[in-house]
């Protein structure tokens, strides 16, 4: 028998061995968003592979249709994503902006539905990291938003039949749309940081109509940000922090009312996710220039730029990956692969280290683990620890850019062309 067949009876008993488990066990963790429950980027699987062989610690391997850099999801044991194909018979300034469901179990495609086309403009482009599905879906249980940023945003059901689309939100995003949408209450709220007139939107999650547009802060070019936005709760009162150029901001989410803002001058592009930790609230600024990372008492009202900085740095801060916060410790990975750790309450340095390789994919934790995987597909496993200790080094042999998801003990990566789930 040959080494391919052995490898594909290896996968079956695998995938037969592991619905037999989930038969008799508590269903898998949903990771519905971008950087998964809670969105700050934790899993609370204990037993996720650290040094892997993709030959035979692969589970399944598919292909998906087109390209784009959306981060999978996870619920009900199905998976999400989305892509955009260039039309048929048309040339690449017309796209197709689509919506997939995998089962989680096979990796078999379930749907692939149109949601929106896309035709380009005469000088429109896009970033060249950047892809025309960038922006990571979510999900409720039952339904499933898309944002493709300018393009529309839009609810699926779980078969992905088409419930409401919102395609009137327009705006110049300069290269592509980059940041995710939220849930809140019964509004899905994104950033719509544009060359002009930026603003933040919420619109009703069971119509799509808009609930309210928030016109950003009067500041100066330019103006565009990619970022995805973190709801907290704050003395019983929830509060959506949304980075923007020149500043963060705070609104009410019921409302869209600006609570507080705090201002980094000169800043823009910003990309990170929010974290939040230790009555914190961590937000690195963009470029040009070295970007600085502020930890903010998210407390005050109007401009506490002042007088709620509690910290800051501008050493090894990244442009691209979100932040990670495990115990005491915060973690982060530059866009050059400068690793290190520093005490969230203090900002003191633990540690730096050169880990190799450019990043644009945020880090994920788990069982005292932190997962680093740079754009050329290497996925470098550290210790969350106060000194550096690295455990493994695993090459996927793909570029990526998205975000690692978990189900069960499997990691779900993006790549270049393929989705892989390794367990």
């Amino acid at each position: 028998m040959g080494r391919r067949s052995l490898n594909v009876m290896t996968r079956c008993v695998l995938m037969l061995g592991m619905m037999g488990m989930h038969a008799g066990k508590a269903p898998a963790e949903d990771w519905p968003e971008f950087r998964g429950p809670g969105g700050q980027g934790h899993s609370s699987a204990r037993s996720l592979p650290v040094d892997w062989d993709l030959e035979t610690d692969l589970l399944w391997k598919v292909a998906l249709p087109g390209q784009g850099w959306s981060s999978p999801i996870f619920q009900n044991g199905r998976i999400f994503v989305t892509t955009a194909t260039s039309m048929p018979h048309e040339s690449s300034k017309r796209q197709s902006l689509r919506a997939l469901s995998l089962d989680a179990a096979t990796g078999e495609i379930l749907w692939n539905v149109e949601v929106f086309t896309k035709t380009l403009g005469p000088d429109e482009s896009i970033h060249p990291k950047n892809s025309y599905a960038s922006s990571t879906p979510i999900a409720d249980g039952q339904r499933l938003y898309v944002h493709f940023g300018p393009d529309g945003t839009a609810c699926l059901d779980n078969d992905g039949r088409l419930i409401w689309a919102n395609d009137r939100l327009r705006y110049d995003s300069v290269y592509g749309a980059g940041g995710s949408p939220i849930l809140s209450g019964s509004r899905l709220i994104f950033l719509g940081d544009g060359a002009e007139d930026p603003f933040v939107a919420a619109l009703e999650r069971d119509s799509g109509v808009l609930a309210w547009r928030t016109p950003r802060p009067t500041m100066p070019s330019p103006r565009w940000s990619f970022a995805t936005p973190l709801e907290i709760e704050v003395a019983g009162r929830r509060q959506v922090i949304c980075p923007a150029a020149n500043m963060v901001c705070s609104y009410d989410p019921e409302t869209g009312e600006e609570l507080w803002r705090v201002r980094y001058p000169n800043r823009w592009s910003i990309v990170p996710r929010p974290v939040f930790s230790h009555g914190l609230v961590f937000v690195c600024t963009g470029y040009t220039g070295p970007p600085e990372l502020l930890a903010i008492r998210p407390t005050g009202s109007g401009d506490v730029t002042d007088s709620h900085v509690a910290w800051r740095t501008d050493s090894g801060v990244p442009h691209t990956p979100s932040l990670l916060i495990v115990g005491d410790q915060l973690f982060m990975v530059s866009d050059q692969g400068i690793a290190s750790c520093r005490d969230v309450e203090t900002g003191a340095l633990h540690w730096r280290h050169r880990v190799g390789g450019n990043f644009s994919a945020s880090p994920l934790y788990a069982a005292g683990r932190i997962y680093l995987v740079s754009e050329q597909g290497v996925c470098t496993v550290i210790a969350a620890a106060t000194e550096y200790q690295e455990l493994a080094r695993n090459d996927l042999g793909e570029r990526t850019l998205a975000s690692f998801a978990v189900i069960d003990q499997s990691i779900l990566v993006r790549t270049q062309q393929h989705l892989y789930r390794i367990e």
